[in-house]
């Protein structure tokens, strides 16, 4: 067989490898960045299906438009607002997901040794998706407040064939973290003094549990020089794949030019379905309700680890998202550790994948979203007496 040159640095995904592993029943996953399915809508996408096929279902049955279904991409533009984003419904393409959206984005600037910068760590999905094009990435420092300014401008400083910044500015993958308004606005700032993209990367922002809202970093663009990305997949179903590019038009044209090449459009069913529901229920309810269980959840866990983790465990309490980052010390290598996790019957993400250079072994990502109460105790508790035997 011959294969291009790329698919020699393609592998399979480690988290979606880890999540095969963890539908066994018996298996208490801490592992997935999964909503909690207890929470879909069911009952009200029922009603929702029933009344897109009564009314338009030869138009939701038939190929549609690139861009997205008109009536979605408005709806998509009200909650763009919420995050201190004022845009119009033609600055906004629906995809496959977000995920879709950070693969457009390397093939739309990605050529053979370009560089990505990123955070240091970052989300593998992205990681994946932009090393196919077989580019490199140069990783940012960061702490509690975001990347840390200097260093990112001292390493575009030193890569000059740096193509674009991808940052997860509200409550990160994996970290957990979000950055200040200050680091925000000094992004900007250097990416306008170089001339590079930032793909902002948003799939959590609204779900907040405590704090400050902070705008989007897209909120501060002053040259139209920052991509969006959000999704419906963490705030509604991401069974139902609806994601969103937010561009200005010269950027834009260039993803709906890659999507038409890569499937034409977003499922024609998928987006009426969550237009009609978007207009006939609160989707705003629906995410209260989300906060509520997942702020308990978070707590819990942090409670659990507080009273079961070695003294020797780091990690921050997120005020927002789906995820624990935990540090450990250096002897501790995950990748084995979670062996024998999933012998005691419970699974997290080893963290050595999110960092795409750097060879970190003694860290690890726990959702929290997704095992009920009963479960997080028990399988935290589980993890805990595991890490104490290896301390």
């Amino acid at each position: 067989m011959k294969f291009s040159r790329r698919m020699k640095n393609m592998k399979a995904s480690e988290i979606r490898e880890i999540l095969k592993l963890t539908q066994r029943p018996e298996i208490i996953s801490f592992a997935g960045g999964l909503p909690a399915p207890e929470l879909f809508p069911v009952e009200q996408m029922a009603k929702v299906s029933q009344k897109v096929i009564s009314t338009i279902g030869r138009e939701a049955l038939q190929y549609s438009t690139t861009e997205g279904y008109d009536p979605l991409r408005k709806h998509i533009v009200d909650r763009m607002s919420k995050m201190s984003i004022e845009t119009t419904y033609e600055n906004i393409l629906v995809t496959s997901g977000s995920q879709q959206g950070l693969e457009f984005s390397g093939k739309i600037f990605l050529d053979p040794d370009d560089i990505v910068i990123c955070e240091s760590p970052s989300y593998l999905g992205a990681i994946n998706a932009f090393k196919s094009y077989e580019c490199q990435f140069r990783e940012i420092q960061t702490d509690e407040h975001g990347m840390i300014m200097s260093h990112l401008e001292e390493t575009i400083k030193e890569n000059p064939n740096t193509k674009f910044i991808y940052v997860i500015p509200d409550f990160q993958n994996p970290s957990g973290r979000t950055w200040s308004l200050e680091r925000r606005q000094k992004l900007i700032e250097i990416a306008n003094k170089y001339d590079l993209v930032i793909v902002e990367d948003n799939p959590y922002g609204e779900l907040r549990y405590e704090g400050e809202h902070l705008p989007a970093v897209k909120s501060l663009d002053t040259e139209g020089r920052v991509v969006f990305l959000g999704t419906f997949s963490k705030t509604f179903a991401p069974g139902l794949r609806i994601g969103w590019v937010c561009a200005e038009d010269e950027l834009l044209n260039k993803y709906i030019m890659i999507k038409q090449g890569s499937d034409l459009q977003t499922s024609s069913m998928s987006q009426r379905e969550l237009a009609v529901y978007l207009e006939d229920y609160s989707l705003d309810e629906h995410i209260e309700k989300l906060i509520g269980v997942y702020k308990t959840r978070r707590n819990l866990m942090i409670d659990t680890m507080k009273s079961t983790f070695p003294k020797e465990a780091r990690y921050i309490v997120p005020e927002g998202g789906l995820f624990i980052w935990v540090e450990l010390p250096e002897h501790i290598d995950t990748k084995e550790l979670m062996v024998k996790a999933v012998e005691e019957k419970v699974a997290f993400v080893p963290g050595g994948s999110f960092f795409p250079n750097s060879d970190t072994k003694n860290t690890m990502r726990l959702n929290f979203s997704n095992m009920n109460e009963e479960n997080i105790v028990e399988g935290i508790t589980r993890l805990g007496k595991l890490l104490n035997n290896e301390m």
